[in-house]
């Protein structure tokens, strides 16, 4: 995964999404006087495997779960209990 500066991203914008699409090359972009991370440029079917995908947060790779498929919860619901 590379880091550019947003400068760098929008001078270089065409060639920076053909190294995304053409070669699944990932993207950083740094925003700020401290070049923080601001977004991640990612391939769309990279997007699509994790879109959906709940985290745990703070336990996030430390456990899993599976909801069940007559799991009849709406997520609003779920999440603000």
């Amino acid at each position: 995964m590379k880091k550019v500066r947003v400068g760098e991203f929008k001078a270089n914008f065409s060639e920076i999404i053909k190294q995304v699409k053409e070669n699944g090359q990932e993207y950083i972009v740094g925003y700020g006087k401290k070049n923080e991370a601001a977004a991640v440029l990612i391939p769309v079917e990279q997007y699509k495997q994790l879109k959906g995908k709940r985290q745990f947060g703070i336990l996030k790779g430390k456990g899993s779960f599976e909801m069940a498929d007559d799991f009849k919860i709406d997520d609003d619901s779920f999440l603000s209990a």
